[in-house]
């Protein structure tokens, strides 16, 4: 017992004695009966009234409230919502647009009714651990079935489109046709973008088969107002010879689900840019797939899908960071393989590295994209994850290379340069022999020399000029 499910019991205890009950409530529930681990403990207070509750809380540390009008509260120093049940009418059609109303003597039917689903609205009792299920919802966790509490308040809330979504690809269970159905009237459009990036995040960070997410949106017929982009890979043609699993959606959601392997596997660092690359890494096809001599190819696709990336994530966050990550990874996606396959130089896989935003996340991203496909019959190319050896040798090279001393600033400067608007093209010169090796004094050295030169033809320019104006 943590510190955490401690207070619950000694708050659970202390409502008990003013005849009041506590229950576990939604997801930490959930993940009980599935012995999955969930360290967010909500729980859930009747039969006592709201200022009852503050003078139990206040007596176990202070009180912080997380919306006092709507009955949330926590204890500093403790990770545990305390919520009294309430009631929620609907005045609008977004997320936010309701009036609530704490009913600590509502009952637990009617508390666990405003909940999305059914296998959300099990509750157990903290002090006797008795499950309270008005709903089915243990035997639907039984069967792996995500179904909706009720018609009516469920289709009050167009996010619970995306949760039934995100939870199905988290838990891989089937959703309930009766739900689908009611999912596919809803409208997503009064959601906020923040809103649909958290349900995308959960989907894309938690989830072993994050494909799950877009099929099922995509059964519902909800791509087109947030994922429009990703609808449109569907029945994009790719090169048989390449492509045996088909169109790039089919593709698309093949290296999604590759790309967890390198996501749990302690390899990067920036997990959600990583996996948000590996979604929209092949954006470009949309526009870029053409018949060439009979045969489908997609020239410049790396490229082509970048204002397409930008567009698909500036709907969704305003994060740079990450919109760069994607673009840069789409970018560059295809040269790991190719450099692999052609054994580049290392001057060449140097280069590639030091235009990445992360040398490693590309590699993985490259590894996901092979083994996002199906080669068809005399493809030349290696078995999926083939070239991995060879990418993860040069990086290591690509590291130690960077790790060696090189010409800095304050060398130039000592050498009698002084800042100006041609001094980042001198360090730019003398990068360039750093990644080809060059130990730092002979590259001093060369940059001396193409400094000197530069300037000088920088002055006979500059005299010819003055010449011909003369």
């Amino acid at each position: 017992m943590d510190k955490n499910t401690e207070i619950a019991l000694k708050i659970a205890g202390r409502v008990a004695e003013l005849g009041g009950s506590t229950y576990y409530v939604g997801g930490y529930v959930r993940d009980k009966i599935l012995r999955i681990e969930n360290k967010d403990i909500d729980i859930e207070v009747h039969g006592v009234k709201p200022a009852q509750l503050e003078a139990v809380l206040d007596e176990f540390g202070e009180r912080v409230s997380m919306g006092e009008s709507f009955g949330i509260y926590g204890i500093k120093g403790y990770d545990v919502d305390i919520a009294m049940p309430r009631k929620e009418t609907n005045r609008g059609k977004g997320h936010k647009d309701f009036d609530v109303f704490v009913d600590p003597f509502i009952g637990t039917k009617s508390a666990s009714q405003r909940r999305d689903f059914t296998i959300n609205a099990l509750m157990e009792n903290v002090l006797t651990g008795e499950i309270v299920d008005h709903w089915g919802g243990v035997q639907d966790l039984e069967k792996r079935i995500i179904r909706h509490v009720n018609d009516v308040t469920f289709a009050e809330d167009p996010l619970r489109v995306l949760r039934g979504a995100q939870f199905a690809s988290r838990f891989e269970f089937a959703i309930a046709p009766e739900t689908i159905e009611l999912c596919k009237n809803m409208d997503l459009g009064t959601l906020a973008p923040e809103r649909v990036m958290g349900e995308l995040s959960k989907a894309l960070l938690k989830a072993n088969k994050p494909s799950i997410f877009f099929e099922t949106l995509r059964e519902m017929g909800q791509l087109s107002t947030w994922f429009e982009e990703m609808r449109q890979l569907i029945g994009v043609e790719q090169n048989p010879k390449y492509h045996a699993e088909g169109d790039v959606w089919n593709h698309t959601m093949m290296v999604l689900d590759s790309a967890v392997r390198y996501r749990d596997d302690g390899s990067i660092s920036q997990k959600l840019s990583f996996m948000i690359s590996a979604l929209t890494h092949d954006f470009g096809k949309i526009v870029a797939t053409e018949y060439v001599n009979g045969a489908v190819h997609a020239y410049g696709h790396e490229v082509k899908g970048l204002p397409i990336i930008k567009k698909f994530l500036g709907k969704l966050t305003n994060e740079k960071a990450i919109i760069n990550y994607a673009t840069n990874m789409s970018k560059l996606h295809m040269k790991p393989n190719t450099m692999a396959s052609a054994k580049s130089s290392i001057k060449k896989t140097n280069q590639m590295f030091d235009d990445s935003v992360d040398p490693v996340g590309l590699i993985c991203i490259a590894l996901s994209d092979s083994f996002g496909q199906i080669l068809g019959e005399g493809s030349g190319l290696p078995e999926a994850g083939a070239n991995r050896d060879f990418l993860f040798e040069r990086y290591e090279i690509y590291k130690e290379y960077m790790s060696r001393p090189y010409v800095m600033g304050r060398d130039l400067e000592a050498a009698g340069f002084k800042p100006g608007k041609n001094f980042r093209e001198y360090l730019d010169y003398a990068h360039k022999l750093r990644l080809a090796g060059i130990p730092k004094n002979a590259a001093l050295k060369q940059t001396i020399s193409y400094a000197r030169t530069h300037k000088c033809d920088c002055l006979v320019k500059l005299v010819s000029i003055k010449s011909n104006r003369c």
